[in-house]
């Protein structure tokens, strides 16, 4: 009886700090605070430095209990929560506690995620990234009339005269995340289709997209011609080029229309299959049509020139082909172009 008195009072102890906790964030909720402001007091509710991070915009808040941004590097997170909005993950709140974790660290992340979710409902940014499907099928598909595709495009938040631009994306990643790395302070919206994924955004950095991300991004005003394009330039990414803009495809995209069984049956094309059975090879022949001379490949692969030059010599013998001519490199140029369209093992 003694044992579970103890354990009944320890019971009281933690919903009285638990109904603390809770009145303590409902009051913050009703000051309007923004992230900063809400980072700032749970640091100083925990006693411990105490992190909300956007996946939109991928910048982390950390302030120490002082109300003092938290040194760097950043400690282990002891505890951390997702944020969900619309059932969607828009990100995280964390605490770092050097010591073991507080008994009621799990009430304060919860209701620290959920009083993050509703400032970002308030004040942005831009909501959440995921869209309804439907609504961009209507903004990119070619049957869609033109009221019913404004109409669309002002439902997710883009004005009128507001460039779109579109793209075709292929990623293991959660898609909001990558969307939010591609665009953190403007409009964009994501959706999945059968796969591939859609991104529309107002702006677009590119470079800011991780390296396991293929992308191929349109060229053309109009939405439904940007996400034709944005398909096509995706079809060629790879690997050494995970994104590839569909205005500078030039006159490689009339490759994508050829279809591909006639591409296969191409004989530089069918040599270029035989030779990337062998990584190595792909790899090398791949990075001399890239860059165009012997010793800017052997840079870029860490060979000596000589090196490269007796694999180089080797490849050609296998493609019929004298790489070291202007027009053997061409024909491997190309062939190899042809070969990323028709392969089912290349990325993107």
């Amino acid at each position: 009886m003694e044992a579970l008195a103890v354990r009944l009072s320890q019971l009281d102890t933690h919903v009285e700090g638990a109904i603390r906790v809770v009145m303590f964030y409902d009051t913050l909720m009703r000051r309007r605070v923004d992230l900063p402001a809400l980072a700032r007091a749970s640091a100083g509710l925990a006693e411990c430095v105490a992190g909300v991070r956007l996946h939109s915009t991928g910048r982390a808040i950390r302030l120490a209990p002082d109300g003092q941004p938290a040194p760097s590097p950043p400690a282990p997170a002891s505890s951390q929560a997702p944020i969900v909005l619309d059932e969607e993950e828009i990100g995280t709140v964390w605490l770092e506690r050097s010591g073991p974790p507080n008994p009621l660290d799990d009430v304060v992340l919860d209701r620290l995620a959920i009083a993050a979710a509703a400032v970002v409902e308030r004040y942005g940014p831009a909501r959440t990234t995921m869209a309804d499907p439907a609504l961009v099928e209507l903004v990119i598909s070619a049957d869609s009339d033109e009221a019913a595709r404004a109409r669309a495009l002002r439902l997710l938040g883009f004005a009128a005269d507001q460039p779109v631009h579109v793209l075709a994306v292929r990623t293991r990643l959660p898609l909001d995340r990558v969307a939010g790395l591609l665009c953190p302070a403007h409009r964009v919206k994501a959706a999945p289709l059968t796969g591939v994924g859609v991104i529309l955004a107002s702006h677009a950095d590119p470079a800011r997209l991780p390296a396991d991300v293929r992308a191929g991004i349109g060229a053309a005003e109009r939405p439904e011609l940007s996400w034709q394009q944005a398909r096509t330039a995706l079809r060629f990414a790879t690997g050494r080029e995970p994104v590839v803009r569909y205005r500078e495809l030039g006159a490689l995209a009339l490759l994508a229309q050829v279809p591909p069984d006639a591409l296969r049956a191409n004989a530089d094309v069918a040599a270029i299959a035989r030779v990337a059975a062998n990584p190595r090879d792909l790899e090398t022949l791949d990075t001399y049509c890239a860059a165009g001379s012997l010793r800017r490949a052997a840079d870029l692969l860490h060979l000596h020139h000589s090196s490269v030059a007796r694999r180089l010599e080797l490849l050609g013998k296998a493609l019929d082909l004298d790489l070291t001519e202007p027009a053997g490199l061409m024909r491997a140029r190309l062939a190899l172009a042809a070969w990323h369209l028709t392969d089912d093992r290349a990325p993107g």
